[in-house]
């Protein structure tokens, strides 16, 4: 086989950024647009040693868990991977994602396992209450904006995201109408000039109150009280701020937020939690799936009240303060200095005076606490009733997992956004003395290949085993 051969592939599996992968003379192709039980022709784009890329062609046989993808620039688009699979379909994927890893990197075996069954969405659209949209120039200098195509920073002119809520729609109508009409320049990521990079927007689905974010390259917004004006008509607008960012960078926001006109927040409800969000706020993009994946977190703790708990990577608060409903004492750690001011400001507005809160990276604060807590108590080692630990795609550090071990918690509740590194740190909690009691994935994305998954540990007593 060789470049530019055209292949007979039957699609048995997506890789992790949604490409169908399907086999021939042994080796693995990759196939975008590809759907599991497809039957394809595709043609040889790039050749490995083990594997190789190919692009569809044509359609031999469709997949009967094949759609209609919703949205007319889903293939183009990098935001969804899976709108031509049916949900039904999706979720199995992703059950099974979670599942293979777990046999197949953490080593354990289906007995051991005893996994629930995935926690989907009803309506699985329009879910998301943050986006955040690249603003360019098109070719005959209008103002354009969008989404990047997969894998580049090319704009896609296209605004009805069906993953976002319809208000974003309107809000952009009018920022790039103020910007043709002030005469006000779109950021160019090749020179590095332009003043406006993105536009952020975040709703909250219990409230319904509207931020609108203008990330620029600059230190004042020309005319900014003519785009005020114009937001501030629209309904339940509570938020209006500017972000500068001046970096030449990939990251979207810079660390300087002014309010233009509002206030410098939107509040939400998780549950009967209430959150004060921010432009620079870490907060779980699915609030419907949110409340079902904290859900389980607190019911996996088993808390009665008189537990003590470690939130290890908790963000402004949001698990930490669920687990304060029914726990004695909750520490949470969260490396972002500005997401412990909001976790600290979120529990005095919920009356919640349970839950304390440290600046620092996990990996460094918990084993700090456990040596000086021994150095104070006489060799007495720190304790944790139930350790919850909800860490970033790269999992938990291998110091930060070796305290959770010497610290013997009774529970450990693992909540993942990468089932890789979920079954890499497992395999290590297990060695330590745990056993994997339940496992579930929570459908927090769909549409894409992302799943999250909450796992409950428990220590394993050694007369219960001899």
């Amino acid at each position: 086989m060789k470049k530019d051969d055209l292949l007979v592939l039957e699609i048995t599996d997506l890789d992790s950024e949604g490409n169908g992968v399907g086999k021939a003379e042994g080796m693995a192709f990759f196939v975008k647009d590809a759907v599991i039980g497809d039957v394809v022709e595709a043609k040889i784009m790039k050749m490995k040693k083990s594997y190789g890329f190919a692009r569809l062609m044509r359609l031999i046989t469709p997949s009967p868990h094949r759609v209609e993808a919703v949205c007319p620039v889903a293939k183009q688009c990098g935001g969804c991977q899976l709108q031509a699979m049916s949900y039904e379909e999706q979720l199995r994927f992703k059950q099974e994602k979670v599942k293979n890893h777990l046999l197949r990197i953490g080593g354990f075996s289906e007995e051991e396992l005893q996994m629930e069954p995935i926690t989907g969405m009803e309506k699985p659209l329009h879910y998301r209450n943050k986006a955040q949209f690249p603003i360019g120039t098109g070719k005959d200098g209008e103002i354009i904006t969008g989404f990047y195509a997969a894998r580049s920073h090319r704009i896609i002119d296209y605004r009805s995201c069906h993953l976002g809520v319809a208000e974003n729609e309107e809000i952009l109508q009018q920022v790039t109408e103020w910007m043709q009409e002030a005469k006000v320049s779109a950021y160019d990521e090749t020179t590095g000039r332009g003043l406006v990079r993105h536009v952020l927007t975040r709703y909250g689905f219990t409230t319904e109150e509207i931020m609108v974010c203008i990330i620029v390259n600059g230190d004042r917004l020309p005319k900014s009280e003519l785009l005020v004006e114009r937001l501030r008509k629209l309904p339940k607008m509570t938020s209006i701020t500017m972000n500068i960012n001046k970096e030449r960078t990939n990251v979207i926001l810079g660390r300087e937020v002014r309010l233009l006109w509002g206030r410098s927040y939107i509040e939400d409800y998780i549950g009967d939690i209430r959150y004060q969000i921010s432009p620079l706020s870490f907060f779980q993009v699915n609030p419907v799936q949110t409340e079902k994946l904290y859900g389980l977190a607190l019911e996996y703790a088993q808390l009665t009240g008189e537990e003590t708990v470690w939130d290890l990577y908790c963000g402004i608060g949001t698990i930490s303060l669920f687990l304060a409903q029914k726990a004695k004492q909750v520490y949470g750690v969260e490396i972002i200095p500005q997401a412990i001011e909001d976790a600290k400001n979120n529990a005095k507005i919920n009356n919640i005076t349970n839950a304390e809160f440290f600046v620092g990276a996990a990996e460094d604060i918990l084993p700090a606490y456990y040596r000086n807590y021994a150095e104070q108590h006489n060799g007495e080692n720190a304790h944790a009733d139930v350790i919850v630990v909800d860490p970033p795609r790269k999992g938990c550090d291998q110091k930060l997992l070796q305290t959770m071990l010497d610290m013997q918690p009774e529970r450990i509740v693992y909540v993942s956004c990468d089932s890789a590194t979920l079954a890499r740190d497992l395999k290590i909690l297990s060695q330590g003395g745990y056993k994997i009691e339940r496992v579930r994935p929570v459908d927090q994305f769909p549409m894409t290949v992302h799943v999250e998954t909450v796992c409950l540990l428990s220590r394993k007593h050694v007369d219960r085993y001899i």
